[in-house]
């Protein structure tokens, strides 16, 4: 048993590779699928200008500019929505909206404060606290996106990565989860990124802050305590076979985590075991929450080594 339990702390957890171009096509393949299914135009998307976003925008996109070379007659389209409120920093939307340009698709703003104002006399426990206030407008975000989907004959795409979706269940339900297709969900943050390089979106872009725009100056990591890597590589190390108090003791693991608490000032989780703890807690909870609205995933090739 000792023998097994050192083997498992000396032992490397081993992260995904892909071949990006590889990937591209079968992401793009099935987004094409799923709106072909349906006999719908496209897809719509709320553009936020973070990268998960903009890469699942520039996925669709490059995949229906394929298509439509040789479907001019019934094209694809790729419609985006900002969807700002006061709480959301000005360069959301103009980092949406030079994603838009560069991507060449069509987009609309659409400001949602005067819906989450409104709220104050229907539902007044809704925006009594921030955190109640940032679900609200994710489900408000979520139905108008899914009101103009259908308005369109359009699917909502959702731009929700595996780390987020099926590591910690960071997202609203009914909110950001509420999609027909999660083309990205089978990719973690860092994949995410690279998949940004390789198809050509901004460097700062690529390396912004995760943020869902719900709170003032809310982060993910703020939120979380940790980063999405380490979330990876927590789901990995359990996916191969370690346990909870192997997870807290394995070097890769604290080799990770420990700096990112030395780096806050209050750690939200000031110990390895803390932060292993609340992925794993997060994780329950995401499982649940799947059962209850799991939008189809793409077969993607990815490589352990």
């Amino acid at each position: 048993m000792k023998s097994n339990q050192y083997n498992n702390l000396e032992r490397r957890i081993k992260l995904a590779r892909m071949n990006p171009e590889l990937v591209a096509r079968e992401i793009g393949d099935f987004i094409i699928s799923e709106v072909l299914n349906c006999g719908y135009s496209g897809v719509v998307i709320g553009l936020s200008g973070g990268v998960d976003s903009s890469t699942t925008a520039a996925l669709a996109k490059k995949a229906f500019d394929g298509y439509n070379k040789y479907h001019p007659e019934k094209p694809l389209e790729v419609k985006a929505y900002m969807l700002p409120s006061n709480v959301n920093d000005p360069s959301d939307k103009s980092d949406a909206v030079r994603v838009a340009e560069m991507l060449k698709i069509k987009y609309e703003t659409i400001d949602i404060q005067p819906v989450v104002d409104a709220y104050a006399k229907t539902n007044p426990e809704a925006i009594a606290n921030n955190y109640d206030k940032g679900n609200l407008m994710s489900r408000i975000r979520a139905n108008i996106l899914s009101t103009k989907a259908s308005s369109e004959k359009k699917l909502v795409i959702g731009t929700g990565n595996k780390d987020e979706d099926f590591g910690v269940g960071y997202y609203t339900l009914f909110g950001d989860g509420a999609v027909h297709l999660s083309p990205i969900g089978g990719l973690p943050k860092r994949l995410v990124r690279e998949m940004a390089k390789y198809l050509g979106l901004p460097k700062e872009l690529v390396h912004r802050t995760p943020a869902a725009g719900l709170e003032p100056g809310q982060t993910d990591f703020k939120d979380l305590g940790y980063d999405y890597d380490v979330v990876e590589l927590v789901m990995q190390g359990i996916a191969q076979g370690s346990t909870y108090n192997e997870l807290i003791m394995h070097r890769q693991i604290r080799d990770m985590v420990e700096p990112q608490i030395a780096m806050q000032k209050n750690p939200k989780h000031p110990t390895v075991r803390a932060v292993v703890y609340d992925i794993l807690r997060r994780n329950r909870i995401a499982q649940v929450k799947a059962r209850i609205i799991h939008p189809p995933t793409p077969d993607i090739t990815l490589n352990y080594d």
